[in-house]
This record gives C-alpha cells, structure tokens and sequence, in this order.
C-alpha cells in the first residue's frame, strides 16, 4: 500500500525532530492538563460561550496562529446547507479561527476542530465533585466539557505547540477552529466552515477512545405541541388532559424506534451495534394550574437516522408517522398535535473510506499502541458532517477516552489526553511536514 504522507524529501520529518517532538509532548503534560482545568471552568452552556472563546483566542495566539474571530450571522447562516433552526437569542456568540498559513505547501493541509460548548449539568448534587470544578482524581479529570470536548481542543492545540517547543513548524497549512452550538445545531461549525477555510483533511478530537471514526448517524431534532380542553379537577372527565396525550404520543414513537432498529433496516456499519437508533423525549412542559385538567403540553424529541436517509426522508417519516396515530386516535384526530422542528437538522456522515490521512492516523497510532486502531459508527453525530458535506474537507474523529457524557460525574482520562497529543504531533509533522520554526 502506498505511502499515506506526501511529503516533499527536505520537509519531512527526520527520527531526531520526531524524538524532539515526543519530548516537547511530555515536556508539556502539565502545561496541558492546567489548560484543560482552565477550560473545565468555564461553565459554557448555549449562550455562555464568550468568555471560554475569549481564552481560546488568546492560547491560539500564543501558539503563533493568526487569529479570526467570527461572529454567528444566523440571518446569513439560515440561507445555507447545514443550518438547524434555533429559537434562542441570537446575539453574542462566535467561533475561533486560528491558522498558519503557508504559500508554498511541502505537505498536504490539516484543519483540526473542538467545540466549547457543553450540555446542562442536571441536578449539581448528584456529583462526586462540582461539575466546573475540574477536579483530578486518579488520573481522571472530572468536570462538564473535560471530556465532551475540551480535552480534545486541549490535544489538539499542544499537538501544534510541541512542533514549535521542538523548534520546528507545519510545513503546509494547519487551521484549528473553535465552535459553539456543536451540541445542538452545528451552525458554529458552519460559520466556521464559511470563512473558507479548506484543507486536505481533518481531525476531531472528540472522546471517542482513540478510534477513528467510518461513520455517524443523522439527527434530527421534533417538537410537539398537545392542546387540551382544561377544567377544574372536580370534573376531571369533562376535560381533555394535554400532557396524558403528549405521553401517549411519545410512548408511540417507541414503535418507530423499534422499527428502525430492525435488522433489514440497519447498513452494514451498524449490523452488529446493540440499539444504534435511539428516540429520546430530552425535555417537556405542560400545564397551567394543579387543580385543574392541563390545557397544553409540550415535549422536544431526538430522532436518530442512518446514513442513507437524508434529514428531509426522517421528517417525511416521523410526520407520516405520528399521522397515522393521530387518525387511529379518538381524541387527537379531532384536535390533532402540532409538530415544528428546532434545533438538530443533522444528515448522516460517513467518511470517505481508505483516505490517506486516515491510513496515516492509523499508522502513528499503531506505533505508539502496538495495534492498529478500531474503528467507530457512532449512534451520535459530530460536526464531521458539516466540514465533510458543507465545508468540502473530509473529516474523521480520533480523540481521548472518557466517560458518563451528558451525564453525571463526566471524566475524561488524562493518559489518553497525553497520548492522542503525541499521536497528532507526530500525525501533524508527517502530513504536512516540517521546516524550522520562522521559515518563510
């Protein structure tokens, strides 16, 4: 098989810049992990991601990037490919850009991009520790983000840092973007992706225990409106109960579920996955009073959807799908649910197989590991999709091992973060090459 990292004969990397890499990767372990803490803290939930993108723009700078900062023109992002509706303030947020851009390239260009914005923590007193508060314990840092995704930005950007602590730097262009609303949307990432920005490949450090990404599903975010008949609770049978009807309609969503997890329906890639497509009720409000029989009620849903279904294939499914328990109901068919979409409108992905950059990922991880990697379909999505289908670069996911994402006590393993650093220090000076750091 051909050799992954086209690199011209004076730019790549000799075994002494290489050792000197490893070396500036250990060297900066501990400078790394405060990073990460630093970032841990910032508690960056939609709509409070200023302050984090403040301190990313300054580590990009100090790593030697040019930096952009770019503000979410939603009114421009709703006329392209890729954008999901939102319906919270618009105002406030934006992504960071950092680059170093080289004219003549000896090597093939790198984009690597993380994401700062993290999901609600849930109830604060089910955690081991605070949820911001970062704290290391048994070679794990726990905290909102550590490993979903800040350790990964934190990777990333080091893998860029010891090439430059080694005297050395990229020989081709390298772009490293931080976005927002990846948790949700994915515009971040768009925005990102409309400054221009193209490369020959790219990496996401997401958590998914140094794997290399092959595949990921759609999602597609639904929201529910139920409008009942209220009365006071001393005739209660005069009434029509809302949020009794929301449950029976997101009880019957299970029956979707199960149909799209069907052996026939399932592509090869995820044939052997135990539950790849997963609906989800993830929030609902309803009722006005307690005494009396609730007029309204709403819930948002995730749907998953596998890669040959396009989003506008599972909205067509899911409408057809909640018709006909409406039709078959006795109450909704005369007052029948409303259904909008906000938030995920997320096609499916899937990389292009046996690309290069993939075969040089898998190579560097080998050496260090002993074993090739395994390889991921994720039953999630990643803003792979929109570098990939929008953004014209092809887009893998490798990043550190962590764990209880979105959920209680969030970890990731700082081992892992140290190794998938050395991995794309060492990934980042073959695909693009080296030269001595201030080279023209």
């Amino acid at each position: 098989m051909s050799d992954p990292f086209d690199v011209r004969p004076d730019a790549r990397p000799t075994d002494a810049q290489l050792a000197a890499i490893d070396a500036a990767v250990d060297a900066g372990r501990d400078a790394r992990t405060e990073l990460l803490r630093e970032l841990v803290r910032f508690a960056s939930t939609l709509g409070r991601e200023h302050a984090v993108q403040a301190r990313v723009a300054d580590a990009f700078a100090a790593a030697g990037l040019a930096v952009e900062t770019i503000p979410l023109d939603y009114a421009d992002l709703a006329t392209r490919p890729g954008f999901s509706p939102v319906d919270w303030p618009e105002d406030g947020r934006e992504v960071v850009v950092g680059r170093h851009v080289v004219n003549e390239a000896a090597g093939r260009s790198l984009l690597l991009n993380a994401h700062v914005d993290v999901v609600p923590t849930g109830p604060e007193h089910l955690w081991r520790h605070p949820p911001f508060g970062a704290v290391v314990e048994d070679g794990r840092m726990y905290g909102r983000g550590a490993g979903d995704m800040k350790a990964g930005l934190a990777a990333m950007l080091h893998a860029v840092t010891a090439l430059h602590d080694a005297g050395l730097e990229p020989a081709s262009t390298v772009v490293l973007q931080s976005v927002v609303e990846e948790e949700c949307t994915g515009n971040g990432a768009l925005a990102a992706v409309l400054a221009g920005d193209v490369c020959d490949a790219a990496i996401i450090p997401e958590p998914f225990d140094r794997t290399i990404l092959t595949a990921q599903l759609g999602v597609l975010w639904a929201r529910v409106t139920v409008e009942g008949r209220p009365t006071h609770v001393l005739e209660a049978t005069a009434g029509v109960d809302a949020i009794r009807l929301a449950g029976e309609i997101a009880e019957s969503f299970r029956d979707l579920e199960a149909r799209m997890n069907a052996p026939e329906e399932r592509p090869a890639a995820y044939a052997d996955a135990p539950h790849p497509i997963n609906v989800n009720v993830g929030r609902i409000e309803g009722g006005e009073w307690t005494s009396s029989v609730p007029a309204s009620c709403t819930f948002d849903v995730r749907f998953g959807f596998f890669p040959g279904t396009s989003v506008a294939d599972m909205k067509a499914r899911v409408e057809a799908h909640l018709a006909r328990f409406v039709e078959a109901h006795p109450v909704l068919k005369d007052a029948p649910p409303r259904l909008t979409y906000v938030g995920f409108q997320a096609e499916p992905y899937e990389p292009p197989a046996d690309h290069p950059a993939w075969r040089g990922l898998a190579e560097v991880h080998a050496a260090f590991a002993g074993a090739p990697p395994a390889t991921l379909a994720s039953t999630a999505t990643t803003d792979a999709r929109i570098l990939g289908l929008v953004g014209g670069t092809p887009t893998t996911c490798y990043g550190p091992t962590a764990g209880s994402i979105h959920g209680v006590d969030e970890w990731v393993d700082l081992d892992s973060v140290h190794e998938v650093t050395r991995t794309l220090a060492h990934f980042l000076a073959r695909w693009t090459g080296v030269r001595p750091r201030g080279g023209a």
